[in-house]
């Protein structure tokens, strides 16, 4: 069973509802335990670093979601999902992430001519081989929505990049645990193409 973390943050539905599309069944849950049974979970989310983390700690997820993690389940973080696993943010404030990743999570500094949040289709550049990328063509377009991205020392975690107008991780990968800084249920093609290789892990 593949688990969806609902914690109160995030575009659960579409998440569940890709999954779906690519012929696996998907449970949205708030429930620990759930988690802790699932053979796979995914950690999505949209909105602010530090309340994001609140409901994580408070609900007993993220604690769930790290044993997962442990315990070699595949787990896969979106959007806010991935910035979630890194060990600190600096997002109105300085504020602890799970850790499970060397690194924080910085706004963008970019030059006049370019708006934040970073909005709308990028390009990827793979750096190396990652599950969720098998099969993908070159420099493929995905879809962005965030002001704030990972800045980490271990580029070996780092398996593809974007630009913005400076490279930044869009998907990160450290053995059974991955997750991309873009939407893959708002990536068309390309997304299912990547939900697809995840429930096939």
């Amino acid at each position: 069973m593949i688990a969806i973390i609902d914690y109160g943050m995030g575009n659960l539905r579409s998440v569940q509802k890709a999954i779906e599309t690519v012929g696996a069944s998907a449970e949205i849950t708030g429930d620990p335990e759930t988690i802790r049974r699932a053979s796979k979970v995914v950690l999505p989310g949209v909105g602010a670093f530090a309340d994001a983390m609140a409901e994580l700690r408070r609900t007993g997820l993220g604690e769930a979601f790290s044993e997962a993690v442990a315990a070699g389940r595949p787990c896969l973080g979106v959007c806010l999902g991935l910035q979630l696993l890194f060990e600190y943010s600096l997002e109105d404030g300085e504020h602890k992430g799970l850790g499970l990743l060397p690194g924080r999570v910085i706004r963008f500094r970019v030059p006049s001519g370019l708006k934040v949040p970073h909005m709308g289709w990028n390009t990827l550049r793979i750096r190396r081989p990652c599950p969720i990328l098998n099969g993908l063509e070159d420099a493929p377009s995905v879809y962005f929505v965030h002001s704030y991205h990972a800045e980490t020392s271990d580029d070996s975690i780092v398996a593809a990049e974007s630009d913005y107008p400076d490279a930044f991780p869009a998907v990160v990968w450290r053995e059974n645990l991955m997750a991309c800084q873009f939407h893959p249920e708002k990536s068309q093609q390309v997304g299912l193409a990547m939900y697809d290789q995840f429930v096939k892990l």
